[in-house]
């Protein structure tokens, strides 16, 4: 009897030892053959893992084997590139101990799929946070896995919109003239509380189950191509949420930036190029973490660098993005992020990726775009095609409640801004905005007045760059950031079954929403059938008596803005604009349709702003 219990408990601490010697997770999970990328960093997570010894089949050439001082780490570097399409086994062996195998796969790429071409100026790009847009299914408003549940009372809380939300909603962005959608992150986060936002991922290999599947997301990217139009991923390299779960088990000390511990950043990234900047002011500035539950990623580290390369690439092949935005670009490690950057570029050389630069100055902002001359000063490249133009923005949130001719204040303010446009390498590559998810709702600052969304969103829609939308702003939403982010991400009207009415419908829309939608709607179409307006030159005059005249031209066609932000109705000499108008006499003002007779006079309405293709 006792042997027979002894034999039973030795059984059982055999099949136990054999359950715990286990790979729990590899990554990225597959890869592709023919890519630029041949050298391929495969991470293997278990525990004790890293007592292991790692083999694999005779093609399979194994470069690099990196343990760290975390046991349950393997970092395994091969060549992929002269291996075909198909499934690979890798072999870890320890004296006294089973032998474990892991089948990693290499996916046959899809034709053309390193020339994809991104987005750029023949784009309008509509922002959404999908938690806040439309509930496509119901059914994972919540899950099991993750702590958060959906309550829709909690400004900060879970909504529910989802995937599906977006897929259904296609047909609204398409009547929009929107051609290409960013989504704010979709990426799993574990957060206990206002995980919405999900800039605190926890699984970065995981679309997060109350938003759908991986494989919704693809399907998303497969619906919008389908209609001609593109899918912007939010990607963030600055930092981790602290629920992730190699946070929670570390494969280096020095995989986040540690003081040792928690120190937060000073949000100063002046330091990053001020020549008179402090160590220390510097450390605390790209060191520093965004917040306490958001850990920041040490791009200097090789492992974590080739860790977001791999990623970020493992993304685009595997869903079919046409871009990223990539949040607080210039809080990361320079080098590092440039690094980053240049790798997916040299992947997908047309491809686009727009940086998320806050600063309040052209230079500054300029420096952080490839092939700046401003960050050629101190030889430095950061080899981002595209940044944000928080300048115009800052123009935007005041200006047009400046009716009152003044040296500095009204109209004057966007002209000043694209004088500066000298100090960019390219600007038909800056993301122009009235607003998005972390600022103020334009219609909230303008308390509604239709006039002044109507100045604004003509100029969006016509000056250089790439515009972009945020959701609601089309049908006049409102929302005061003063009283919490949720303020500036409410619902949309409609996304919810049971909602009392619909702004997805032209039915469904309140006479208001309509008004806003149809202008918004007859900008973007006009914008993109007319390459004047995406990629033509800009001609500016002053602004006088703060009405401001610039121009759109090519070869082939010519297009005239005008903006009256003055409180009274304005008639302009239209020889001052000689340069502009040429020999034209005649024009189609876009917004109300009308003829104009460009004659000696041009009369404007307070406050008002008119479109006019040149014949």
């Amino acid at each position: 009897m006792k042997t027979k219990l002894y034999n039973l408990v030795l059984l059982l601490l055999c099949f136990t030892g054999v359950a715990q010697a286990q790979i729990d997770k590899m990554e990225p999970p597959f890869w592709w053959s023919d890519m630029n990328l041949e050298e391929l960093q495969i991470m293997f997570y278990g525990e004790n893992i890293g007592t292991y010894k790692v083999s694999s089949e005779d093609e399979v050439i194994i470069n690099n084997i990196r343990k760290t001082e975390n046991p349950n780490y393997v970092f395994v570097t091969i060549n992929s590139g002269d291996l075909a399409a198909g499934d690979y086994q890798f072999t870890f062996s320890k004296k006294g101990k089973r032998n474990i195998t892991k089948t990693f796969e290499l996916k046959q790429r899809e034709e053309g799929s390193a020339l994809r071409e991104g987005f750029d100026a023949s784009d309008a790009i509509y922002l959404i946070m999908p938690d806040r847009f439309a509930n496509g299914n119901p059914d994972n408003d919540s899950s099991a896995e993750m702590q958060e549940k959906a309550d829709r009372s909690k400004q900060g809380g879970r909504h529910g919109g989802d995937l599906q939300g977006v897929i259904d909603n296609l047909d609204y962005l398409d009547d929009l003239g929107i051609t290409a959608l960013w989504s704010t992150p979709l990426l799993a986060d574990d957060d206990a509380g206002y995980s919405y936002h999900t800039y605190a991922q926890s699984d970065v290999y995981k679309i997060d189950p109350r938003y759908g599947t991986n494989e919704d997301y693809k399907r998303l990217a497969d619906e919008l191509h389908k209609k001609d139009m593109k899918l912007i991923m939010d990607y963030v390299t600055n930092h981790w949420g602290s629920e992730h779960w190699m946070i929670k088990d570390l494969p280096t000390y020095d995989w986040v930036h540690q003081f040792p511990g928690y120190a937060n950043s000073n949000y100063r990234m002046t330091t990053q190029y001020d020549p008179h900047t402090s160590q220390r002011d510097f450390k605390y500035c790209v060191d520093g973490w965004f917040t306490g539950t958001m850990p920041d990623l040490n791009q200097s580290n090789p492992l974590v660098l080739n860790y977001l390369i791999q990623n970020a690439i493992w993304w685009i092949e595997y869903s079919g993005l046409d871009g990223f935005r990539v949040d607080t670009y210039s809080y990361n490690d320079k080098d590092g992020i440039a690094k980053w950057t240049k790798a997916i570029m040299d992947e997908y050389p047309y491809f686009n990726i727009v940086g998320e630069v806050w600063m309040h100055d052209q230079a500054q902002i300029s420096y952080w775009q490839k092939d700046s001359p401003i960050g050629a000063i101190q030889d430095y490249n950061s080899n981002l095609p595209s940044v944000m133009d928080f300048t115009l923005h800052d123009a935007m949130t005041s200006m047009f409640n400046e009716p009152d001719v003044s040296w500095d204040r009204g109209m004057i303010k966007a002209y000043e801004n694209f004088v500066n446009d000298f100090l960019y390498a390219d600007t038909d590559n800056l993301m122009v905005f009235m607003g998005n998810h972390d600022t103020g709702r334009f219609n909230e600052i303008y308390d509604g007045d239709f006039q002044k969304y109507k100045m604004a969103m003509t100029m969006i829609a016509s000056v250089r760059g790439t515009p972009q939308l945020y959701y609601g702003d089309e049908i006049g939403m409102r929302g005061d950031k003063g009283k919490g982010d949720g303020a500036i991400r409410q619902d949309f009207p409609g996304g919810w079954k049971g909602d009392e009415q619909s702004a997805f419908t032209a039915e469904g829309r309140t006479e208001t929403q309509s008004q806003y939608f149809e202008l918004t709607s007859k900008l973007l179409n006009f914008r993109k059938e007319n390459e004047v307006l995406q990629f033509g030159k800009m001609l500016q005059f002053l602004p006088e008596n703060n009405v401001y005249v610039y121009f759109r031209y090519n070869d082939k066609n010519h297009v005239m803005v005008v903006i009256n932000n003055n409180a009274e109705d304005q008639t302009l000499d239209l020889k001052k604009y000689a340069e502009g108008v040429q020999s034209s006499t005649s024009g189609k003002e876009i917004i109300s349709g009308e003829t104009i007779q460009l004659d000696e006079s041009l009369s404007i309405k307070a406050q008002d702003a008119m479109l006019i293709q040149l014949q």
